[in-house]
């Protein structure tokens, strides 16, 4: 068999807009918060951020994915006025000033955030705890909106002491449904769903290993998979094993080549959305992906 399949036939769709999910996108991180893990402090003000975002555009993004929390291990909390005061205002001026085409994803799990964040031109709630926060599933069924329900175990104070797994990809793949369920349940519609295996959260080296290895059996879910590794520890991890420590042990930005090659094989398994810092080095990846696709298709 080709390693380069079609995408699954997916679609979701926020107020008047579809997002066509049978051709992969490419989603740029935009972090608006003074302590993520990458890149914080680097585009916390309106005028870099709508910069940033301009550039990522330019690069092949056609999903910007904001975030006002910092989800790292052990991050400090954020409240929720902080946070909508971190991300309502760059969504504002990014709307005004792009347009509509363009697709804004908010990295939040508070309800509050995401309501402001939707009234300000928000279309897709992405959300690293799948709506467990009270009022969380009700707002997202309200607002009607797409959402990204990750896999994770606890809080991110909490998560590596829950690493623990017989069988991860089982694991992880019953434990998305159980959520997906438990979501519809309240009224969120199963047509809005797009999960995310959760890389970087409650996952050691080797279960990582096995989840990139075998994600086209997350498949069975049914429903469009978005792909988050970009930069993780697990990168770092994968080249100091490799014994490529002099990459291994610098900076975060760095590990970009080896994630854009994880991001290639999670296409290769199904992925319609690949989460990534370097849009511009992943959209060439994409573009070589593409066309190797269409050549086994002809």
């Amino acid at each position: 068999m080709s390693l380069f399949q079609v995408l699954p036939t997916y679609a979701v769709t926020s107020r008047d807009k579809t997002l066509d999910l049978s051709q992969p996108h490419i989603m740029g991180i935009l972090n608006v918060t003074p302590d993520s893990f990458s890149d914080g402090g680097q585009f916390n003000a309106i005028d870099s951020a709508l910069a940033h975002a301009k550039e990522m555009i330019a690069a092949g993004a056609t999903i910007i994915d904001i975030g006002g929390e910092s989800t790292r291990p052990n991050a400090d909390a954020v409240a929720p006025t902080e946070e909508r005061q971190r991300v309502v205002p760059v969504i504002k001026v990014i709307r005004q000033q792009l347009g509509n085409d363009i697709w804004l994803s908010i990295d939040t799990s508070d309800p509050t955030v995401m309501q402001a964040a939707f009234e300000a031109g928000a279309d897709i709630w992405n959300d690293v705890r799948a709506l467990k926060r009270d009022g969380a599933a009700a707002m997202a069924a309200k607002l009607d909106i797409p959402v990204m329900l990750m896999h994770m175990r606890g809080e991110p104070t909490t998560m590596n002491n829950l690493a623990q797994y017989d069988d991860v990809i089982e694991e992880v793949s019953a434990e998305l449904a159980a959520r997906i369920d438990e979501v519809t349940s309240i009224g969120v519609k199963r047509e809005k769903i797009i999960i995310d295996p959760g890389f970087g959260f409650a996952k050691d080296y080797n279960h990582h290993r096995a989840l990139l290895s075998q994600l086209t059996r997350l498949q069975a879910l049914g429903l469009p998979m978005m792909f988050g590794i970009s930069r993780k520890r697990f990168l770092a991890e994968v080249l100091t094993k490799s014994g490529v420590e002099a990459v291994a042990t610098t900076q975060a930005i760095d590990r970009d080549a080896v994630g854009t090659a994880a991001g290639l094989f999670a296409l290769q398994q199904g992925a319609s959305i690949i989460r990534t810092h370097n849009v511009a080095m992943m959209q060439q990846a994409v573009a070589l992906w593409q066309q190797l696709a269409m050549y086994n298709q002809s």
